[in-house]
């Protein structure tokens, strides 16, 4: 069985900050410390963190060459290391783009960890960096590390041939069962997925995670609308689950109601993204104070925002409960009420899109989306957001 995980090392830095600049990488096997790749390069005049910043897009990069799923990157830069990880503020204004360009990588990998290590642990990137910054100051670089010659046969690399074959995430939801011809819906589970009706936050645009704003006047009366729609929409419902939250569970129970009382279960695995310190705050507020970390998280998944989550584990949680009602309501109807970002997870996995869709697709506050889900894994989306019930509101 193939590894599926490396370690990238990288540094960089300058002869006078700034000055003559350069930065090295090293990829290796982390159970054999065998060197699967080096990237250095000079980078004429720049900064330590530019640099340094340009030593992991270098690492990042020959790690997704090489085919690995999982990534840990160790540096002894605490700054590069804390603002990946979104404990920091990117202030300077030349290093939000290598930080949006370093997320887009991460986002190319499962998974990507991030570790500061003493300077004395990284000394194989920090000679691959000196030879560079040697290099761009003109003088010989004769202490560089030469670069290794590619060994076919060894088992690291063999096993980064095999991972280059393999998708890098999980499963692939484009290799489900496909069908030109229409299943029938009796033996499909229907997922009827809700977001819950508009709260003050959402008319103001802010955002709204974790804290427990309530429901609107309208928001209100958008779930009782909702209720009367998935009424319609569905003869029988086996279940109705909801967010803990109480925008949530008022929206939850207005669509009981109307299917005559079913119990309402709440699921906390179904709550929304926690925005950390973006939270409460509006559109406009984030992207003025924290510009930086705007572009890295909109830029990948596995990016949280500052003190957050990101939304790669709200994926992991709202799966957990698809799959635990495939189990438990086989060929019956659920009703799931939720948030922006479990729903839009959910439809984008069951659309097999990428992660552009993410911010692509608009939810309105009490749309409906509705899939079917087989047991062989194939998936039928029959609606998305759908608002018809609330144009009279």
């Amino acid at each position: 069985m193939a590894p599926r995980v490396v370690s990238v090392e990288a540094d960089g830095g300058s002869r006078g900050n700034p000055g003559p600049a350069g930065y090295g990488a090293v990829v290796r096997d982390p159970e054999t410390g065998e060197v699967l790749a080096e990237r250095s390069e000079s980078l004429g005049t720049a900064t330590n963190n530019v640099a340094e910043y340009q030593g992991l897009i270098a690492g990042l990069t020959a790690a997704a060459e090489l085919g690995a799923a999982e990534v840990d990157v160790r540096m002894d830069s605490k700054l590069v290391v804390e603002q990946m990880c979104g404990r920091w503020q990117i202030k300077h204004p030349g290093l939000r783009p290598l930080a949006a360009q370093a997320a887009a990588l991460v986002g190319r990998f499962t998974a990507v960890r991030f570790s500061w290590i003493p300077r004395e642990q990284n000394r194989h990137a920090d000679a691959l960096a000196n030879a560079a910054m040697d290099a761009a100051a003109g003088r010989p670089a004769a202490a560089a590390a030469p670069a290794r010659p590619a060994a076919a046969a060894s088992p690291g690399r063999a096993a980064a041939a095999e991972l280059a074959g393999q998708p890098a995430t999980g499963s692939d939801p484009a290799t489900a069962p496909a069908s030109w011809e229409p299943r029938p819906t009796f033996t499909a589970t229907r997922l009827i997925l809700v977001r819950h009706g508009e709260t003050p936050y959402t008319e103001q645009r802010r955002y709204s995670g974790r804290g427990d704003v309530p429901l609107s006047e309208r928001g209100r009366a958008q779930a009782q609308a909702t209720g009367a729609r998935v009424a319609e929409l569905a003869t029988s419902v086996a279940a109705v689950l909801s967010s803990p939250l109480s925008r949530c569970t008022a929206t939850a129970a207005s669509i009981a109601g109307a299917l005559g009382d079913v119990p309402v279960r709440t699921e906390d695995d179904l709550i929304e993204c926690d925005f950390g310190q973006w939270e409460g705050r509006t559109f406009a507020e984030v992207r003025q104070q924290w510009p930086g970390e705007m572009d890295a998280w909109l830029a990948s998944p596995r990016i949280a925002p500052p003190g957050g989550e990101s939304f790669t584990h709200v994926a992991e949680r709202a799966n957990r409960v698809i799959t635990g009602l495939l189990t438990a309501y086989p060929g019956e109807t659920v009703v799931i009420v939720s948030h922006v970002s479990p729903i839009k997870l959910v439809l984008r996995d069951a659309l097999a899109a990428g992660d552009g869709f993410l911010h692509r697709l608009f939810l309105d506050a009490a749309g409906i989306s509705v899939l079917d889900m087989w047991p062989d894994g194939g998936v039928a989306v029959r609606t998305v957001n759908d608002t018809a019930h609330l144009a009279a509101l």
